[in-house]
C-alpha cells in the first residue's frame, strides 16, 4: 500500500491579537500598536487571523480585558483552532494563568514575542548570550506557570531558547544561570572596551533609529559590509563596524539594533553593552522611515531611548529615508509621484529648517551623495574638536 506523500512545508502558527484603549491614550494608537504587533507576529512566522480591542478605564487585573471580551475571544479561538493569543502589553504571571485557563491555548505578550524574534535573529556569541539572559530574566517570575505550559506546548513561537531545553529546572538553577550569563557578558564587555580603545584615533559614527527604518541598507551602501537588510523587524541584532572613507577622510561607521516602543526592559539591560557603541560615538545618524504613518512617534521613541542611554546630546544628522514611498499631495490634492519633487517639498518643510536633515531613498540610491556630503562636514568638525592642533588628518 502506497503511503501518502509527506508535506514538508511547515504550517504557519495562527494568532489572534488583543489590545485595549485606556483614557490616557488616543484611540488611533491602539490600531497603530496592533499594526506593529501584527508585523512582529509576521516576523516571528505567525499568521494573524483577527484583532480584538476594548475600551477600558484601566487594565483588568485578572484577565487584562473584561470577562465578556475574553469569552468572545475564547469562542473565536475554539471555532478557528487558533494556536496562540498575543497581547499588546506585558502580562503578569497571574494574568497569563487566568487567561490560559479560559482560552486553553498558548498565551504570549509583546515582550515574549520580541524575545522570541531576538532568539531567532541572534548570530554572534554575544547576541546569543544577551538574548538568553533576557529570556531567563523574563521567565524567572513566571517560572512555575511556564514550565507546565511548556510541557504541553512543543516548541513554536515564544518557546525558543532555554525553556524548551530545561523544563525541569528550578528557580535556584535559573538564578545561577543568570549569574553565569552576566559573568560571561562582563568578559565580553571588557573585550569590547579594549577593541574600542584600539579605534580611538578615528571619529565614530553610529546609525540609530526605529527598527526597519533602513539602517542596514545605508550601512551596506556606504561601506563594504553585507549586513542583512530585509523588510522585517529586528533584521540586525549584532553591531557591525566598518571603516568608511569620504574625500580621503576615514571614520568608523557602526550599525546597531533598532529601537521599538515597549521594548522589554530585560532586553535593554542585556543589550547595554552592544548599545555602548552608540554612547561612545562622536556622531549619530538618526534614520527615520518617513513613509511610516507614525514616523514622528517613532522619532520620539528613539529620542527617548537615546536619553535613557545618555546619548541624546551628540551631534545628530536626521536621515529621512524612503522618500519614494512618502505620500505628498499638491494644492490640487493630487499626489506628487516625482521623487525630486518630494525631496524639494520636504527640504522646504519644518523638518529641514529645525535641524540637520537629509532626505534619501537608500534602496533606490537617491540623494546618497548629499548624505555623504553632510556627513563629511560633521566628521571633519568632529576631527577638529578631537585634534584641534592638526589641520589635516588622514589615516591609511
Amino acid at each position: 500500500m502506497n503511503k501518502p506523500p509527506i508535506d514538508l512545508a511547515k504550517k504557519a502558527e495562527t494568532a489572534v491579537l488583543v489590545g485595549i484603549s485606556i483614557p490616557s491614550e488616543e484611540d488611533y494608537l491602539v490600531q497603530e500598536h496592533l499594526d506593529e504587533l501584527e508585523f512582529l507576529a509576521q516576523t516571528a512566522g505567525a499568521e494573524t487571523l483577527k484583532r480584538f480591542t476594548q475600551n477600558l478605564p484601566v487594565r483588568n487585573p485578572k484577565f487584562f480585558v473584561g470577562p465578556g471580551k475574553l469569552d468572545e475571544i475564547a469562542k473565536f479561538v475554539e471555532a478557528h483552532e487558533v494556536d496562540m493569543v498575543i497581547f499588546d502589553d506585558e502580562l503578569t504571571p497571574a494574568q497569563i494563568r487566568n487567561i490560559e485557563n479560559v482560552l486553553h491555548c498558548k498565551i504570549l505578550d509583546r515582550n515574549n514575542l520580541i524575545l522570541d524574534i531576538f532568539a531567532t535573529r541572534a548570530q554572534t556569541a554575544q547576541a546569543k548570550t544577551q538574548v538568553e539572559l533576557a529570556q531567563y530574566e523574563y521567565m524567572l517570575p513566571r517560572l512555575t506557570k511556564m514550565w507546565s505550559h511548556l510541557s504541553r506546548q512543543k516548541g513554536g513561537i515564544g518557546m525558543k531558547g532555554p525553556g524548551e531545553r530545561e523544563i525541569e529546572t528550578d528557580r535556584r538553577i535559573i538564578r545561577d544561570k543568570i549569574k553565569l550569563l552576566k559573568d560571561k557578558l562582563e568578559k565580553i564587555d571588557k573585550q569590547n572596551i579594549t577593541r574600542r580603545k584600539s579605534r580611538d584615533e578615528k571619529v565614530r559614527v553610529s546609525l540609530v533609529g526605529y527598527t526597519n527604518a533602513g539602517k542596514s541598507t545605508i550601512m551596506n551602501d556606504m561601506s563594504d559590509a553585507t549586513v542583512l537588510a530585509e523588510n522585517k523587524l529586528f533584521a540586525t541584532l549584532d553591531t557591525t563596524v566598518r571603516k568608511v572613507v569620504i574625500n580621503a577622510t576615514p571614520f568608523l561607521l557602526s550599525d546597531t539594533v533598532g529601537f521599538i516602543r515597549k521594548l522589554p526592559h530585560a532586553l535593554i539591560e542585556s543589550f547595554k553593552s552592544t548599545l555602548d557603541e552608540v554612547k561612545e560615538s562622536d556622531i549619530l545618524l538618526h534614520v527615520v522611515d518617513i513613509s511610516h504613518p507614525q514616523y514622528e512617534n517613532q522619532v520620539e521613541v528613539v529620542q527617548k531611548t537615546l536619553e535613557e542611554l545618555g546619548a541624546s546630546d551628540k551631534p545628530t544628522l536626521m536621515v529621512y529615508n524612503k522618500v519614494d514611498l512618502y505620500p505628498i499631495k499638491n494644492e490640487e490634492d493630487e499626489e506628487i509621484t516625482n521623487i525630486k519633487g518630494k525631496i524639494k517639498y520636504l527640504e522646504s518643510s519644518y523638518m529641514s529648517k529645525e535641524e540637520q536633515a537629509v532626505f534619501i531613498s537608500a534602496a533606490l540610491n537617491i540623494n546618497m551623495d548629499q548624505l555623504r556630503a553632510k556627513l563629511y562636514e560633521m566628521v571633519m568638525d568632529a576631527y577638529k574638536k578631537i585634534y584641534p592642533h592638526k589641520e589635516t588628518i588622514i589615516y591609511r
